[in-house]
């Protein structure tokens, strides 16, 4: 086992990928095992049959043509939890923990102050949910939260369905839509809500992602913002304002360059004390504003 991860490490080291992680991830796929465990079979001197060992390499062989890893195993971990994710939807990135945090730190806040003062638990909304991270990342955390979530694509909402379905525990409402018309699609939170946050395309027009398992992998329609990359954020700050209770949250991810923009457009509009957060790498990657 030790040498056909070896094996694999040199064909994706050849291909311009960090060797390690997702050999051990693939050939766990193939045997049913968790990566730990790979790794602790590959130090006992483990065989492993033929037909394993000629499935993950033909796995390898697609990785190196960089496909996504999450498009071979099929989930990609968030967070506490594993989602079920492949073409047609964004892959989420580590990144987008960290948006999720300041999500999940307003609704616990929200949820200790419901409990005081005996009214029922907070209600989340995830616009452009993808997947559905986001929003099952916050149902997973804060359980005492009621979860709306909407996505326009319906490949990604197909892959959405699924999770929810897995993941949700019938606290995650999951609507086909268009973010433009998320005041008439949540009509029953509409002024209600304690946090809404959104992962929206950003990405600039001109601006083509370097790493191929972004640019040939996830869809157009979450990746490219407009002109600036934040026709949504503006179309996000307009709804929210709409969706949000008095002295709600609004959360939000963007790149790097794109913090003081989106201060701007968020005070023009009305939000109160928005501020940007940076992510583990500590670069920005959050905006944060009050209603």
């Amino acid at each position: 086992m030790a040498e056909t991860l070896t094996e694999i490490d040199a064909l994706l080291a050849a291909a311009g990928i960090e060797p390690g992680a997702d050999a051990q991830l693939l050939l766990g796929h193939v045997l049913g095992e968790s990566r730990g465990r790979v790794q602790a079979l590959a130090i006992m001197g483990t065989p492993i049959a033929d037909e394993d060992h000629a499935r993950v390499m033909r796995l390898a062989d697609e990785r190196a043509s960089r496909v996504p890893l999450q498009h071979l195993t099929g989930r990609a971990a968030f967070r506490g939890i594993e989602l079920e994710v492949g073409p047609g939807v964004f892959v989420p990135r580590p990144e987008t923990e960290s948006v999720a945090q300041f999500a999940i730190d307003a609704l616990a806040a929200a949820s200790l102050e419901a409990a005081a003062q005996d009214e029922s638990g907070p209600i989340a909304v995830d616009l452009c949910t993808g997947s559905g991270a986001i929003a099952l990342a916050i149902a997973n955390e804060v359980p005492q939260a009621s979860v709306w979530a909407v996505e326009k694509s319906p490949e990604a909402h197909a892959w959405a369905s699924r999770n929810v379905a897995r993941l949700g525990e019938g606290r995650v409402q999951l609507v086909l839509g268009d973010v433009a018309n998320a005041t008439r699609l949540l009509g029953p939170v509409l002024g209600r809500v304690h946090v809404l946050v959104s992962n929206p395309p950003y990405v600039p027009r001109g601006c083509v992602p370097r790493d191929p398992e972004v640019r040939d992998h996830d869809p157009e329609l979450a990746l490219y913002g407009g002109e600036d990359g934040l026709d949504l954020v503006r179309v996000i700050s307009k709804v929210a304002l709409e969706l949000v209770a008095p002295g709600g949250s609004l959360v939000l991810e963007h790149a790097e360059q794109q913090g003081e923009a989106i201060r701007s457009l968020l005070t023009a509009d009305g939000w109160r004390t928005p501020a940007t957060h940076q992510d583990l790498t500590l670069r920005d990657r959050t905006t944060t504003a009050v209603r």
